[in-house]
């Protein structure tokens, strides 16, 4: 049997191709990987106050299954109104992350908060993902190009600071947990407050076998995450609170010491959340909402304004509100100085 042999020249130039293709795959398989997290800084002084919501879903006004348009478009008008120093976004804030169109109508929704210079800082959340990782990226990135392509970052507020994660990644290993750990670990000592914001909630009432029409149940990594955050909050010298979406309704939850709010009404349709006996909150209500966070020395005030659109005219209450303050030695620490 003759067997014919190729050309070594032959077989280098077959294997550089093949080592071409496959640096080509790699490269394209990372693109949609995080960036080294940026660390922003926001010039506000104390007090200042801003806003946090979610799941509002941007998408065609036309088409009310994706959301409620109406109430989505009264929030944004109602936020720029209250002019607060900076907006967060708790995830989830198109209908489909590959979808040019969407990013259009939160280009054209959302004009007037550019038009007042309202930072916006967002999270991702899994409908920004939705589709092409790639194309979703790109289309989220340049409307926040200050993130610089960064998937999870940090802002400083005068004496806050903002700890921005994607809950998509790997929170509990892995790139996103050595980041957040190291800033946990290095908080300035004139930090009074430590928000974390991202899009799945550690704690929720809601579940998965959506009793009442609608719910998610929380996932074993926000939990681990809570417990770390937990830990940490019994020896530290600012309070920690995490602001999250996903369950289209409005939540609060009170664990070893640190404050969990559950804000994912912005527009995506909501619903009644059969909530547990020992939940701080307790409405059977749907709740579209968005949060006003006041910040002052040692004490931050965070406020749930309510929309009801079912009359035809908006009606705003203000059925939950919170003080948050600085763990006590921290506080006596402060008075003493």
């Amino acid at each position: 049997m003759n067997s014919r042999r190729i050309p070594f020249a032959q077989t280098a130039v077959v294997l550089f191709a093949i080592a071409t293709v496959l640096a080509l795959t790699c490269c394209t398989r990372k693109s949609s990987a995080q960036t080294p997290a940026v660390d922003l800084k926001l010039d506000v002084k104390v007090p200042f106050r801003f806003v946090a919501y979610g799941d509002t879903r941007f998408h065609d006004p036309k088409d009310f299954e994706a959301a409620n348009p109406p109430v989505r478009m009264a929030l944004v008008q109602a936020i720029a109104d209250a002019n607060p120093a900076f907006i967060c976004f708790s995830g989830d804030i198109v209908y489909n992350g590959y979808d040019a169109d969407d990013w259009k109508v939160w280009d054209s929704e959302t004009a007037i908060w550019r038009e007042k210079k309202i930072p916006i800082y967002p999270a991702l959340g899994n409908h920004d993902l939705h589709g092409d990782p790639n194309v979703a990226l790109g289309n989220y990135f340049q409307r926040f190009p200050d993130l610089q392509k960064s998937r999870y970052y940090s802002v400083r507020a005068a004496n806050s600071l903002l700890l921005v994660l994607d809950s998509s990644m790997d929170e509990a290993g892995g790139p996103q947990e050595h980041w957040l750990t190291d800033k946990l670990d290095h908080v300035p000592p004139e930090v009074d407050f430590v928000f974390l914001m991202f899009h799945h909630p550690p704690y929720s009432s809601s579940s998965d076998e959506k009793a009442l029409g609608g719910g998610h149940s929380a996932r074993s990594t926000e939990q681990a995450l809570a417990k770390m955050l937990e830990q940490r909050q019994t020896h530290a010298h600012y309070r920690i609170v995490v602001i999250s979406g996903h369950v289209h309704n409005y939540e609060r939850h009170e664990h070893g010491g640190v404050t969990y709010f559950v804000s994912g009404g912005g527009a995506a349709h909501a619903y009644p959340i059969e909530r547990a006996p020992g939940d701080p909150f307790q409405s059977k209500e749907i709740n579209y909402h968005y949060l006003v966070v006041e910040v002052e020395h040692q004490q931050v005030k965070v406020t749930m304004n309510r929309l009801d659109l079912t009359s035809g005219k908006p009606v705003w209450t203000q059925p939950d509100s919170l003080k948050i303050s600085v763990p006590a030695a921290a506080a006596a620490h402060a008075a003493g100085q």
